[in-house]
């Protein structure tokens, strides 16, 4: 008799502190992660990716590749255009040396006559002919430099925008390869090797499942009790009977309060305006998205 009142004491003491842990919780929300929407860069065929629905991927890491073939033909047309601006860029040096060698002779000629005259044996006439001709060689010398030097510059400035078209062109040939940006779970797989993609079209959504954030909402008098950086208990179900404990740290809490969501239960159910807090919480592989989950200060 005393042994079946021992049992009923110890059975009404579990259901009172299930009871009691129920209430205790602070708070509840839902499991969320870090997501990203992988998107094509550029439009053309998918060539391959080679990715599943729960991959593990990592960060930097090739998973598919778009055509390119078209981006690589009108690279090398514009290389072909560099060349051939290159080859009609005129050669300044080797154009003004005819010039420059007329000038050193006539300005020979010239101190030969002056000389001449000086000794009265050459003709005045003849050494202002010189002269002059000097001065319209030296002329003619700066406007075909100055001409030549437009010339060059232009071809300089049309080759720099084709280097740069080249260059525009390598970033787009980089961006058709699909490069993974973190490490995490691939969730949904949106497209397949084959099809016809266009920018900014999903390929594959992944998320950083190593680190998940708890989700809830706290009531305005709870906000003396918590506090950016502050360990808290997170405790999510796992089945009837079974649940986990696990160590969170506040990672954000909302600066404005928000009206109760639908579906979310605070401390004090009345409360219509909450604020909303994160709690960071490194996964050990039992805890999914979207999963409910217990926050106790």
């Amino acid at each position: 008799m005393n042994k079946w009142i021992y049992t009923v004491c110890v059975a009404v003491s579990l259901l009172c502190s299930c009871g009691d842990n129920e209430e205790d919780y602070d708070a509840m929300g839902a499991f969320e992660a870090t997501e990203v929407i992988v998107s094509s860069e550029v439009a053309g065929k998918i060539l391959w990716l080679n990715i599943l629905e729960g991959d593990r991927l990592k960060a930097g890491q090739e998973v598919g590749c778009v055509d390119s073939l078209q981006l690589y033909y009108k690279k090398e047309q514009l290389r072909a255009g560099l060349r051939a601006v290159d080859v009609a860029k005129p050669d300044i040096r080797k154009q003004i040396a005819v010039l420059e060698q007329q000038i050193t002779t006539v300005e020979s000629e010239r101190q030969r006559m002056e000389n001449l005259v000086k000794a009265k044996a050459g003709n005045q006439k003849s050494l202002d002919d010189l002269v002059n001709q000097l001065g319209y060689l030296r002329k003619q010398l700066d406007a075909q430099y100055s001409s030549l030097s437009k010339t060059t510059g232009r071809a300089d400035a049309e080759a720099e925008g084709l280097v740069f078209q080249v260059m525009q062109l390598d970033d787009m040939i980089a961006k058709c390869r699909v490069i993974n940006p973190l490490t995490g779970t691939v969730l949904i797989k949106y497209a397949e090797a084959g099809e016809v993609t266009a920018a900014g079209k999903p390929l594959y959504k992944i998320a950083d499942t190593d680190l998940l954030f708890l989700r809830a909402y706290i009531t305005a008098d709870q906000l003396s009790l918590i506090k950016k950086g502050q360990s808290v208990s997170v405790y999510s179900d796992f089945g009837k009977n079974e649940q986990r404990e696990y160590i969170g740290t506040v990672a954000w809490i909302a600066d404005q309060s928000e009206f109760t969501p639908k579906g979310i239960q605070s401390k004090n159910e009345r409360t219509n305006l909450v604020y909303a807090v994160k709690v960071a919480v490194k996964n050990d592989g039992y805890l999914k998205i979207g999963q409910y989950g217990e926050l106790k200060f």
